[in-house]
């Protein structure tokens, strides 16, 4: 179960991870490392500084002690020599541990002075590749999303596509349902109760005499245009009389007129 959890948190981590925030997170790291760096030069800079001032000053005191001791030995006060010196001596002993000190702080200065200047290479040459990833990745993600745009997997382009189907499915169901009706309608299955539907011998009529206008309006043009109005009616009249051969049946017996 614990490593079941842990490979949900995973993937989940994984799945909200940006690495352009991750990278930014680890140069912010590096500029806070960085700075504590600078702070250790500066404080061991700071306590170097701090033993050279006492070097100075108990170096000017071991001057001015034999200075005192030369100057009693001159008016024969050999004991007040021997004090100048024996305190000189002591003074001797402290300036030899803060030269010994002041060595080395200044030697781990230097050490840190150099490591800063080489961390603060790292961190600059990090921050360019930092941003160079960053463009990069944000320039995959830019072209991952026009190219699942254009295939249709994205999850916006996913619902679209529902909605367009969806839509499609509605516009075919309606016009299956519209075309089922006028069948039914035509054929006299469904009753049309608003009195404009004609039954089929009505409908078959109207064609057929629609057609006749035509034939007649076509003959009455070309007489016409034959020259003159007797030619045109005689015209029409034939025409009339073919129309009406045309739609008798050949095997319709034909009576002559009486």
């Amino acid at each position: 179960m614990g490593m079941i959890f842990r490979a949900k948190a995973n993937k989940a981590l994984d799945r909200a991870e940006d690495p352009r925030e991750t990278l930014d997170y680890s140069y912010q790291k590096q500029l806070e490392l960085l700075q504590k760096v600078r702070r250790g030069v500066a404080d061991v800079a700071t306590s170097r500084k701090r033993l050279e001032l006492q070097l100075n000053q108990l170096q000017k005191k071991s001057s001015d002690l034999e200075g005192q001791g030369r100057k009693a030995l001159a008016l024969g006060r050999e004991d007040l020599a021997r004090e100048a010196l024996a305190r000189r001596a002591a003074l001797q002993g402290q300036i030899s541990d803060l030269e010994t000190q002041h060595q080395t702080l200044q030697g781990e200065e230097e050490k840190l002075t150099l490591a800063a200047q080489r961390l603060q290479a790292k961190v600059d040459a990090f921050r360019t590749k930092k941003e160079t990833i960053k463009a990069t990745y944000t320039a995959a993600q830019a072209q991952t999303r026009i190219a699942e745009s254009f295939s249709g997997i994205s999850e916006e382009m996913s619902d679209v596509g529902v909605a367009i189907q969806r839509a499609e499915d509605k516009t075919a169901q309606l016009q299956a349902r519209s075309g089922a009706i006028d069948e039914l309608l035509a054929s006299g299955a469904l009753d049309d109760q608003s009195g404009l539907q004609k039954d089929d011998i009505q409908l078959e009529l109207d064609r057929l005499s629609g057609g006749s206008d035509v034939e007649l309006e076509l003959q009455r043009m070309k007489a016409e245009l034959a020259g003159g109005p007797s030619g045109g009616q005689q015209a029409i009249e034939g025409g009339a009389e073919g129309e009406k051969d045309r739609q008798q049946p050949e095997d319709t017996p034909r009576f002559e007129k009486n």
